[in-house]
């Protein structure tokens, strides 16, 4: 643990390194505030001699170039099942981080990128680097802000940073080694600082508190965890809340015709979340020998909604009264005509799918 006056020199670098990225863009754009930032650390530190720990006490940055091989691994069921899930998180950060920097850079910038185009790219060049024994990758928020801060639009700024790296590695890996990590921290801060939305603290209060809570569900999934699982658990969360609120939304209008027949004018969506509050309005003890359900306004989505029709129609039918569905889509249709063997009801043909008439034919 770093203390005493070590622990000071890195704070007080931190703050310099942060200071010069927050003001020099201010007066000029001309020099990357983060080159200036780092630089202007490591002259200090050596030109004062001062103790602080370097990139070189983590890691040494010297390599070489690559040579193509096949990885040699055994080539069996076992090796895939050992490889397989962790490929897969892998692969789905590298896709999420990867998306997310793209749609941070599109706004940053007012264009529009083709995120297919670069996944398909991504997952290419990742296949390809495994058989050079190199380390997967993935678009960067942080390298990406700071090209983005250094004035950097076109594809020439990401093959320069890719070609000054590997320089880095062959030939001045001396000089990284010597860059304060205290440096490299406070362009990263600053970064952050960046990136994040700080919208979120005034808009939290004033979203749905469901979209709070998936907010802060997938902040905290992703601190215990990562990136990965926290996204996937977000989207099922999610879908359950929508399914919640959806199911919360279906509902008759009742109609009474002269001839004696009942209209249940239908909307919302029936699907496994809404069959109970669909069951509940209806009253076959009490309606009248015709009834009709009109899905005008309406849709089923999944054999759940087919067994909660199937329910209704059947307590209709112990009563000796007739149940009609009428304006059934197309797809509603071709649902119901799949599960005919279970669905037994009256469905009132409407070829011209229009809004029926007050009396029925």
């Amino acid at each position: 643990m770093v203390q005493g006056p070590a622990l000071w020199t890195m704070l007080s670098i931190l703050v310099v390194v942060m200071a010069i990225m927050y003001f020099l863009p201010k007066l000029t754009k001309a020099v990357p505030a983060g080159l200036v930032g780092i630089a202007g650390a490591t002259l200090i530190v050596w030109a004062f001699g001062l103790e602080t720990r370097t990139v070189g006490d983590i890691a040494k940055i010297a390599g070489s170039l690559p040579m193509p091989a096949v990885p040699a691994v055994p080539w069996n069921l076992e090796t895939l099942k050992i490889v397989l899930p962790y490929s897969g998180i892998l692969a789905a950060i590298g896709l999420i981080e990867s998306l997310m920097t793209l749609n941070l850079i599109d706004e940053m910038t007012e264009t529009r990128s083709r995120p297919n185009r670069e996944c398909l790219a991504q997952g290419a060049a990742n296949v390809i680097a495994g058989f050079f024994g190199t380390m997967g990758g993935c678009a960067m928020i942080g390298q990406s802000m700071i090209n983005i801060n250094s004035g950097a639009r076109h594809r020439l700024s990401g093959i320069a940073a890719a070609l000054f790296l590997l320089s880095f590695i062959l030939f001045g890996s001396s000089v990284i080694e010597r860059i304060p990590l205290a440096a490299l921290v406070g362009v990263m801060l600053m970064v952050v600082i960046g990136t994040f939305e700080w919208a979120t603290f005034r808009t939290l209060r004033r979203v749905p508190k469901s979209d709070a809570f998936v907010i802060l569900f997938v902040t905290i999934v992703t601190l215990l965890s990562d990136l990965a699982v926290a996204v996937i658990l977000g989207v099922v969360v999610s879908a359950l809340v929508f399914a919640w609120e959806s199911a919360k939304k279906i509902e008759v209008e009742v109609k009474d015709h002269p001839n004696g027949t009942r209209e249940y004018d239908l909307h919302g969506a029936l699907f496994f979340a809404s069959t109970n509050r669909f069951r509940k309005l209806f009253d076959p003890a009490n309606d009248p020998q015709e009834v009709v359900i009109d899905f005008a306004d309406s849709r089923v989505f999944d054999h759940s909604g087919i067994e909660a029709i199937q329910w209704v129609a059947e307590a209709y039918r112990k009563r000796g009264r007739n149940l009609h569905l009428r304006h059934l889509s197309a797809d509603c249709r071709k649902l119901l005509h799949n599960a005919r063997q279970m669905v037994e009801v009256n469905i009132k043909e409407d070829p011209t799918y229009k809004v029926a008439d007050n009396e029925l034919d």
